[in-house]
């Protein structure tokens, strides 16, 4: 039942906004009472919360994985990490776009433990532009701290305008994000 409130809550979120939606919104989209919604939440703002921790969680994961992962390069780590951010878009698109979109109504130890988590995924990702540059992948005068804000900056706001059945794969995409993240967009040609 704590999966079907969770869903619910998903959907009306991202249709109608945290705000918009009440407590009895979401009961009442999947036929469930009050108590049942109080049974396994405090507050809508907790149920947010674990929505939140749900999906960074997941990434830090998969990102760990990458960022352990023995046989590739850090150019590599850093296209599938970038890979990893777009292709949940597809299966997961209403909580990213709740994540970022909706952030802003957690408060006290909830926005603390969310920013805490999104800031170790963001640490990790300095990591490895920082292993990168030590072993001469990246540029040397490139700033790690600042790059990894502006990759995932620009990477996580593909949920608002990606669709993953448009255009662009999501492995043309990663492609193209990390060709832009390394090469820029300055013309080769001489001026």
């Amino acid at each position: 039942m704590k999966d079907k409130l969770i869903q619910a809550a998903i959907d009306l979120f991202d249709e109608k906004g945290f705000k918009g939606t009440s407590i009895e919104d979401i009961t009442d989209s999947i036929g469930a009472t009050k108590g049942t919604f109080y049974y396994y939440f405090k507050s809508k703002q907790e149920m947010l919360k674990d929505i939140h921790l749900t999906y960074i969680l997941d990434l830090l994961e998969k990102q760990k994985a990458i960022i352990q992962d023995p046989n590739k390069s850090n150019y590599q780590k850093l296209y599938d990490i970038i890979y990893l951010i777009i292709s949940n878009i597809r299966t997961k698109g209403k909580n990213a776009r709740i994540i970022f979109r909706e952030m802003r109504h957690l408060e006290g130890v909830y926005l603390e433990q969310i920013k805490g988590k999104r800031k170790d995924f963001r640490l990790n990702v300095q990591a490895l532009l920082e292993d990168g540059i030590a072993k001469n992948e990246f540029d040397q005068n490139v700033r790690a701290d600042i790059s990894a804000f502006s990759i995932l900056d620009m990477v996580n706001r593909t949920y608002y305008w990606y669709n993953p059945d448009g255009e662009l794969t999501e492995e043309e995409l990663a492609d193209y994000y990390l060709g832009f993240i390394l090469n820029g967009i300055k013309s080769k040609e001489p001026l």
